[in-house]
């Protein structure tokens, strides 16, 4: 087994760019079963399960594969796929996308993508392949890391932020900054512990502020409740920090809500969150 250091984290980024850029179904059925062995002079292995599996990743996803692992590598990345057993199995058999053939999973791919269907192999993922190399083939976009981006809706920027302000807008950001949520899959990681000083820290915002915005309410309400830490020690009781939980997704503001008929549910948050304690 090839062992070269953070050759597991470089996959880890791989995946979790084509997790975003691919349809579930194609993500499943391509991506998720392959593994990273490790990386080597320069070289990238992965393996797949057969060799149908092998000629579709180098054909369909070797560019895009190499452009992400050079921004983590900052250098020249060849991607080698090799199959890890001999058993071939048909692709309809292991392809959870049921009545696709392989010309109709190629064009879903390209659909996924926003390219045109290939009239000529030099043409066929020319802007993809120009946009991905700005955004991963550089020393800047390795420090940068444009993959680990957070969805901000225009609703929230647009409608939310005049009502709530602007340190409001950025501690809320820098909270869920701290979370997770995949609306493909429904991962939710949205209740964390932290502490005044670094969500202030985070928000670049001072700790009154947060402390103020954490008792607004349009923010209690809609977006962050919290639970004090207290813990025991010599001198008495005293705070160690907070826990927080984090509305993920974007609640219509109380005028719209009025507008459409679309009354939000305030109980989002669980119900230990129940009683607001102020710190």
């Amino acid at each position: 087994m090839i062992d070269e250091p953070d050759y597991q984290q470089a996959w880890d980024l791989v995946v979790s760019q084509l997790r975003m850029d691919m349809t579930q179904g194609l993500f499943d059925t391509w991506v998720q079963p392959l593994t990273a062995l490790g990386y080597t002079n320069h070289a990238f292995i992965v393996g797949a399960k057969n060799p149908y599996a092998r000629d579709w990743v180098q054909s369909r996803l070797k560019d895009r594969i190499e452009r992400i692992l050079e921004g983590f590598y900052s250098g020249k990345v060849t991607l080698q796929v090799e199959v890890l057993n001999g058993l071939y199995k048909s692709p309809r058999d292991e392809n959870p996308i049921t009545g696709l053939d392989e010309e109709n999973n190629e064009r879903e791919f390209d659909n996924s993508l926003h390219v045109q269907p290939k009239t000529g192999q030099g043409e066929k993922t020319r802007n993809r392949k120009v946009m991905l190399q700005k955004a991963y083939g550089s020393r800047r976009a390795a420090v940068i890391q444009p993959e680990r981006g957070m969805f901000v809706t225009m609703y929230f920027f647009s409608q939310w932020l005049p009502l709530i302000g602007h340190s409001a807008f950025t501690v809320i950001l820098a909270a869920r900054s701290m979370c997770f949520w995949n609306p493909m899959t429904g991962e939710l990681r949205n209740t964390i512990e932290t502490d005044m000083t670094e969500l202030a820290t985070r928000a670049a915002v001072s700790v009154r502020t947060v402390k103020d915005i954490l008792k607004n309410e349009l923010v209690r309400r809609y977006f962050l409740r919290y639970r004090a830490r207290r813990i025991m020690t010599p001198n008495g009781v005293r705070t160690a920090g907070i826990t927080l939980q984090v509305r993920m997704d974007d609640p219509l503001t109380p005028h719209d809500q009025d507008e459409y008929n679309l009354p939000e549910e305030d109980h989002w948050y669980t119900d230990e969150f129940e009683d607001f304690e102020e710190e």
